[in-house]
Formats: structure tokens, sequence, C-alpha cells
């Protein structure tokens, strides 16, 4: 499918209304922002995936933040969690730069796709399991357009299910269902699914996940795709 699929999966991104919590949830945010981000306009709709069109490694969050992708357009930017993980793909050579703080601060990714679960900011980081499905087919999309596709880096247990839920749906068997940790493997179909644990600040300011961590799983990911 390649490129041309992957804009029509984001134009329908960009348009959904399916979930009337999240509307308003992430339009509630976009008009009541922080301090911080007060002069500045905010995007306010679902958040696409963005990456290289012949990636060979998904990387999967659970879904925007309310002042980071939610504001910027486009996901793990403009936030701490964000910070860490795009530090860390520059230091292993999936990103040309080491930040990402808008849509078109000249961020490149090579080799690398990145996407979420759920594509609207959820109240305390917590979309209902029929939000998560009701989205769920965007990432089955995306996994179908990236036809050269080998790797998943599923950050934080509930990306570890949402791609086992999409691989299931693409008639891929997952039997018995293998259980999130960081490190942990799994093979389905043609993809390995490589957990990690997700670089929120609750994980990377308490120690739980060290730059080390990121960069030995996002090292592991591209040595399974050499």
């Amino acid at each position: 499918m390649g490129a041309g699929g992957l804009r029509e999966i984001s134009d329908d991104v960009e348009a959904c209304r399916a979930c009337p919590r999240l509307v308003s949830w992430r339009e509630r945010a976009a008009r009541e922002k922080v301090a911080r981000f007060a002069e500045q306009d905010y995007w306010g709709r679902p958040v696409p995936g963005f990456g290289d069109t012949a990636a060979r490694i998904l990387i999967l969050g659970l879904a925007p933040a309310a002042h980071g992708g939610n504001r910027t357009g486009r996901i793990f930017t403009g936030d701490r969690s964000g910070d860490f993980l795009f530090a860390a793909m520059y230091r292993t050579g999936l990103a040309n730069r080491p930040a990402s703080t808008r849509r078109d601060d000249g961020l490149v990714l090579t080799g690398a796709y990145v996407s979420a679960v759920v594509r609207c900011a959820p109240p305390a980081n917590r979309p209902t399991t029929e939000e998560r499905d009701r989205c769920l087919p965007f990432l089955t999309r995306e996994i179908e357009a990236l036809a050269e596709l080998r790797v998943m880096v599923a950050l934080g247990a509930f990306a570890w299910d949402g791609v086992i839920r999409a691989l299931r749906c693409l008639g891929h068997e997952v039997r018995p269902k293998p259980r999130f940790g960081h490190g942990a493997e799994a093979r389905v179909g043609p993809h390995a699914v490589i957990g990690c644990y997700h670089p929120s600040q609750q994980n990377t300011f308490t120690g739980r996940l060290t730059p080390a961590m990121m960069d030995e799983i996002l090292d592991h990911a591209r040595a399974l795709v050499r």
C-alpha cells in the first residue's frame, strides 16, 4: 500500500469523531491550555502515526499526551516521554535529531515509524476498552500499509496488548498470548514484537527505564531487521 495508503489512513485518523468522551476531552484540553503553552494553537484532533514509509520497525505508544501530541499534532512530540524516546532513536540511528518539538521541526525517521494504539488524548491517560477497540482498525491498516515492517516495539503493556490484538485481526494466530515485560519478545507471523517500558516520567525519573535500557531495545530491534 505504501505512502499513499499511509496518507489516506492519516486523513481518516484526523477526521475521526467516533468516541464522544475522547472528542470532548481532547477539545477541552485544546481550549483550556496549560500556562506554559497559553499562546500556542493546539492541534486538538486525533494524531496520526508518522515516519519512514519503508519502515521495518514500528514503535508503538499508548495515546497522545494532552499537552504533547494533542498540542503539536504529532505523536510523542512536545512532551517528556517524546524527549526520552527521540533522544534514544537519535543515538541508535533511527532519527536525524535528538528532539521533537513540533510537526515542522525537521525531524526525519529512518527505518522506523511511530504510532499509538489510541489516537486521541484520553483523560488520565486511560482509554476504555471500547475506545481502544474503535481505534484499533487504524493500527491494523498501518501495519498492512507498512509493507517492509518486521519488528514492533511496544512501549508499555497497553501497547503490547494493542499490537497483539491488531495482529490477531490480521489473521495471525497468537496462542498462548505472550506476556508483556521489558525485553520480552514474541514471534507473531512474520513479525517480532518486543516489549519496552514506556518512557513516561514515572519510569524514567525513577530509573525503572534508563537511556541505556532504551538504547538496548532499539539496537536489538535494528539487529533483527538487518
